[in-house]
């Protein structure tokens, strides 16, 4: 079989979503670990007159729904993981530069946050801005690579009119 350009930059862009991701759990990992040698469970502390670090644990989703459902979501998170690995080749072609980015990054938040569930048994969060739920960098990771995978799949769908 012969490699053609576009295998090549699959393989390119494949290279760039892994080690995106690797460094969003990294960053994700090193964080919660921090939070949990240095916050007691519900202690909150503040940074800015808008934004405490607080930690809490969720055994939900997002927003503290469907909780005591770890072992479910846990599954379902797997589930979702696989299923966006298997269709990270095409978002990126269909979603280009920001396809790509957002793959990486839902990726490495989805890998982040079923860590937790499977190491603890829920969620550590962390990051408080007192008008939104508690949430953590791998939530974060996971909000921007939709908005990023819509950008680029609404940009392609631009590009083909």
């Amino acid at each position: 079989m012969k490699i053609t350009d576009t295998h090549k930059l699959y393989a390119l862009r494949f290279g760039g979503i892994m080690t995106i991701a690797g460094v969003v759990v990294l960053v994700d990992r090193i964080s919660k670990i921090w939070t949990l040698r240095h916050l007691q469970l519900g202690e909150s502390r503040r940074i800015a007159s808008f934004f405490y670090l607080t930690f809490v644990q969720n055994t939900g989703t997002a927003f503290g729904l469907f909780q005591g459902n770890n072992r479910a979501l846990g599954l379902l998170a797997f589930t979702i993981l696989v299923a966006l690995l298997y269709g990270a080749r095409g978002l990126t072609e269909r979603g280009g530069y920001w396809g790509a980015i957002g793959v990486a990054l839902v990726l490495g938040g989805a890998i982040g946050n079923m860590m937790d569930r499977f190491h603890y048994g829920r969620v550590i969060d962390f990051l408080d801005f007192r008008v939104w739920p508690v949430f953590n960098l791998a939530d974060s990771a996971i909000t921007v690579g939709a908005l990023s995978i819509a950008i680029g799949l609404l940009g392609s769908d631009e590009k083909s009119r």
